[in-house]
This record gives structure tokens, sequence and C-alpha cells, in this order.
């Protein structure tokens, strides 16, 4: 498969995934963008691997986290940004509750929030979170649990944090 058919047999499947790891559809074209530019100079020895798309999915948790540090380490601060930017009031009462749900996994740290994404988006065991988050099973599953307690603790009555999420 050359790299082209690639891009354009999976590139919304990668931008939705980005969208679920990061919460922020504008940063997950960018990580995206920023993964795809990457792979492409590499395709020569992705494109050979079994499974293509589970690298390329791991170069998209690895730049965002990797992003995430460099956000942090500018002078921009996250809340002076949203300040700047405002905010659009969700009149839609369906959409209320996820909503809140989605700005309250936004406030998670960046591995728990990619954890979780990992856990419940992309319906992986806790190995396979470890492997791609290079860390041990154990420490994958204390990023999920420590998400879904703090995600517990500030929205109790959420049917949808009641169950699994």
């Amino acid at each position: 498969m050359t790299f082209e058919d690639f891009v354009s047999s999976r590139l919304a499947a990668l931008l939705r995934y980005a969208t679920v790891v990061t919460w922020d559809p504008h940063l997950a074209e960018d990580v995206t963008q920023e993964v795809l530019v990457r792979a492409q100079l590499k395709w020569a020895r992705i494109g050979r691997l079994d499974r293509p798309e589970a690298y390329v999915r791991r170069m998209v948790v690895n730049e965002f986290l990797s992003w995430r540090r460099r956000r942090t380490a500018s002078p921009l601060s996250r809340e002076s940004l949203e300040a700047a930017a405002g905010s659009v009031p969700d009149h839609g009462a369906a959409w209320g509750e996820r909503d809140a749900v989605l700005r309250l996994i936004a406030t998670l740290p960046a591995t728990q929030r990619a954890a979780v994404a990992l856990r419940f988006y992309e319906d992986m065991t806790y190995d396979e979170i470890a492997e791609v988050l290079g860390c041990r099973v154990g420490t994958a599953r204390s990023h999920v649990s420590r998400a879904l307690l703090t995600l517990r603790g500030q929205l109790p009555t959420a049917p949808i944090l009641q169950g699994e999420l």
C-alpha cells in the first residue's frame, strides 16, 4: 500500500481518532497533519509493517502527548486562550450532559485522557493501552482508574459515568 492510498482510505478515521484522543478537533487536525508528515518520510518502513495503521495511531498519541508538553511550556496558558476565544453555549438539552462530560474529560491530564480514549473509544485492552503509551499494564490501569474516579467525583449524577464510558 502506498502512502497516498493509506491517507486516502484512513484519513477520516485518523482524524476521528485524534479528536477523541485530544478532545479538541482543531488540535486533532494539527496533530494528524504533523504525524502524517513524519509518517510520509518513513513510509518505506511503516508500510511494510503488519499493522501500519496501529503504528500511525501510536504516533498520534505520542505527538499529542509531546504537543501537550510543548504547549504547557509556552507563555500562553490554556485558560487565557479559552477566555480569548470565548464559549458558545449549547442550547440542546440532549447534548448538555454529553458536553459537560467532554469538558470534564478535557480537564484530565493528557496521559489519562489518552488512556480513556484508548480504553473506551478504541476498546483496547490494558495490555494494548500500556503498549501504546509505553508504560506498564498496571500504570495503564491506574491512568484509566484515576480518570474515571475524577470524572465520577465531578459529575456524580451522570448516567454515562455510572456504568462504562
